[in-house]
């Protein structure tokens, strides 16, 4: 057996008969014994997988071969063998739950009206170019943000995908409509949604990290604008780019620096608390306000 990895992937391209697909994926993954979870939609796939390396290289080639699916950026990660319970292959209205899947059109070459894509290089061009005025804009769920996001980023307060919208139809980010605004997530799915939305209200210069966090990690470590770990959404949590990695969250208890999330002590209730190590057994002693909080 070879090395255990982890695969980080999307692709947008029609897709005519979603469900075809997901049998389709189901039956490569259990024959290449991947676990993980896939998203499908007619707008294309979304998924992260785990398992032995050269599984994964024969999950690529073969996805790869999907019409429209051959420019999909795959990003890869140390596994641990067991990251992941099981596989899961389901499919939804959109990729990822912004709540427009109508809005959102997509042809061979990807999402149509999107923000441009950059490079990690030319983020760091623009930022020379505009300086100040560029703004960084998170684009994933807020407590993501806790232990890890680009320096003074504008962090929009939510708690899901879904909460996007109302918050930048609120107006309190109106005054951003005229600045370049550089959006960005961990591999990159939820800006190429967030970026449409964006321009479709209004903002002019809209832009989104090509291949996300992931991939200017993978090529500034902590040496550019990035600052912390990086939240992900497997048995690791956190990673580092780098041994020099700052370390930003703080946990909800005393306030000690730390990159460790865990799970509410309420049974029911799935949000994610900081918590050092010191305070670690002491979950209980939060009081839980998100079990049947609308």
């Amino acid at each position: 057996m070879s090395l255990p990895k982890i695969i980080l992937f999307y692709g947008f391209a029609p897709v005519a008969d979603p469900e075809a697909l997901r049998l389709w994926q189901v039956t490569l993954c259990d024959s290449l014994n991947l676990k993980g979870r896939i998203l499908i939609s007619k707008h294309g796939i979304n998924g992260t997988l785990g398992g032995d390396m050269e599984n994964l290289k024969k999950y690529v080639r073969q996805t790869k071969q999907y019409p429209g699916f051959k420019k999909i950026d795959f990003k890869w990660s140390e596994g641990t063998g067991d990251d992941f319970p099981r596989l899961s292959v389901k499919v939804r209205d959109e990729l990822v739950a912004f709540g427009v899947a109508d809005e959102i059109k997509v042809n061979e070459k990807g999402v149509i009206g999107g923000g441009q894509h950059l490079s990690p290089e030319e983020v760091h061009q623009l930022v020379e170019a505009k300086g100040d005025d560029v703004v960084f804009f998170d684009g994933r769920n807020a407590y993501e943000a806790k232990v890890g996001r680009f320096k003074n980023a504008v962090v929009p307060d939510v708690k899901t995908t879904h909460d996007f919208i109302s918050e930048i139809e609120s107006g309190k980010f109106d005054s951003l409509k005229e600045k370049p605004i550089v959006t960005y997530c961990t591999g990159g799915i939820r800006c190429e949604i967030l970026s449409t939305v964006m321009k479709n209200r209004g903002f002019k210069e809209v832009y989104q990290i090509a291949g996300g966090i992931v991939r200017y990690g993978e090529t500034f470590g902590d040496s550019g604008y990035w600052e912390g770990s990086l939240y992900t959404f497997d048995g690791r949590m956190t990673v580092d780019f780098t041994e020099r990695a700052t370390m930003i969250g703080e946990c909800d208890l005393c306030g000690s620096p730390t990159k460790k999330f865990q799970n509410c002590a309420e049974p029911t209730c799935h949000h994610l608390y900081l918590l050092c190590e010191k305070c670690g057994s002491r979950a209980h002693e939060i009081e839980c306000n998100h079990v049947n909080a609308s």
